[in-house]
């Protein structure tokens, strides 16, 4: 049987930037909310986001000229590149045919696609920057990566909206159990913008200043950016190359209800856990954490909190969420969850849910882990995610035996 290990962590995000300031920042609760920058929020009612301020790819990037990039993809490819440094991999030993990136997004180049957009209203058409219109294709994100490292393998964008770093983690999951491939970078990226700052705000899921996780008064999202990624390889060729192992991929499970385009439905959720776990060869008892998908929205949290006790019944294990402090990373969201969900297993420690004040209820029964990070000896670690459209993703992850 091919077992799949995570040997290598790339987080770029508005808490810390690499693997040691990322998990300091979940270690300590810190927040990377902040006043938007990365477009003129005049007029919003709510105008706070998870921007990544201190993001300088060139203090990462080896091959890849910023300028010709836009910044989803530029997320993509600094992740990555961190993941490959953590990993301590060597690329000129590497077959580059066997070594793919797959990376999940839900907005694409959104700023990209909103400097176009000003373009075209300020002078039509034919105002267009053909060097800009060359960077807005969303499947750049994952040919990002490949340019950065040399990659000869599939480069694939998973375009399935706040699930899809699990979905780009699933499909690398499938290309190594196969022996398609020895090396998959995966995980997810996306950047701030107006327009989805507009659309959740529209929807009425758009919180002011804090997002709240399971708290009694929650009121909503906040929208953030980063990127994450993961470098997964098969046992055999971490082993062989000496590698240390932070953590096993057991499996995953995924799912798509269509039953709403934005309301999440409590039995295909449950359905996807279960899913998840068949595939991981595990029971539910078995889980001793979950890195929750927990937007913060009332309605999220109480069929995502709902779901869990269908499956795990009325004790389940400890449930997170870091949207509390990175916001919602839209496609990176996942990848981002699912580094935590790693964290947690290697450095014997729950993320907590931050800003929660008051117990809901309705939630009786869920632990969300609150303000503080708490010591926890953590085998196996689930990672919830979940997306307009009914795309449920859930990935599996344990200690290794």
């Amino acid at each position: 049987m091919v077992r799949v290990a995570v040997t290598g962590l790339g987080p770029v995000s508005s808490i810390g930037i690499g693997v040691s300031a990322f998990t300091e920042g979940l270690r300590t609760g810190r927040s990377g909310i902040s006043p938007i920058t990365s477009f003129d929020p005049t007029g919003f009612p709510h105008q706070n986001a998870g921007e990544v301020q201190d993001f300088k790819p060139t203090e990462h990037l080896q091959r890849l000229d910023p300028a010709r990039w836009g910044r989803s993809s530029l997320f993509a490819a600094s992740a990555a590149r961190l993941a490959v440094a953590d990993a301590g991999l060597d690329l000129s030993r590497l077959d580059l045919s066997r070594a793919h990136a797959v990376i999940g997004t839900t907005s694409g180049e959104s700023q990209v696609a909103e400097a176009l957009t000003a373009q075209i209203v300020a002078g039509g058409f034919d105002s267009q920057d053909p060097a800009l219109l060359g960077q807005l294709s969303a499947n750049r994100l994952a040919n990002a990566v490949s340019e950065e490292l040399g990659l000869l393998g599939e480069s694939l964008t998973i375009a399935t909206a706040c699930s899809a770093s699990n979905y780009a983690i699933g499909y690398g999951y499938d290309l190594l159990v196969t022996g398609e491939a020895d090396v998959v970078l995966t995980g997810g990226a996306d950047s701030v913008c107006r327009w989805a700052h507009a659309g959740f705000y529209r929807l009425g899921a758009l919180t002011e200043s804090a997002c709240s996780p399971f708290d009694r008064d929650r009121s909503g999202i906040l929208t953030g950016e980063g990127g994450a990624v993961l470098l997964l390889e098969t046992f055999e060729h971490a082993e062989a190359r000496g590698a240390r192992i932070y953590a096993e991929l057991l499996g995953y499970g995924l799912n798509c209800d269509a039953n709403h385009p934005v309301s999440p439905e409590r039995a295909s959720i449950a359905e996807c856990m279960r899913t998840a776990h068949r595939n991981a060869g595990i029971e539910p008892e078995d889980v001793d954490y979950i890195s929750a998908h927990g937007t913060g929205t009332v309605a999220n949290d109480l069929i995502e909190g709902h779901a869990i006790l269908d499956v795990f019944g009325p004790n389940p294990p400890p449930v997170s969420s870091i949207k509390s402090m990175i916001g919602h990373t839209m496609g990176a969201a996942c990848g981002f969850g699912a580094i935590a969900a790693v964290t947690a297993i290697d450095q014997g420690f729950l993320p907590p849910t931050v800003n929660w004040r008051n117990p809901d209820p309705e939630l009786a029964g869920i632990d969300p882990v609150p303000n503080t990070a708490r010591p926890a000896t953590v085998r196996i670690a689930q990672n919830d995610g979940f997306a307009f459209g009914g795309n449920n993703a859930i990935v599996i992850l344990g200690a290794v035996a």
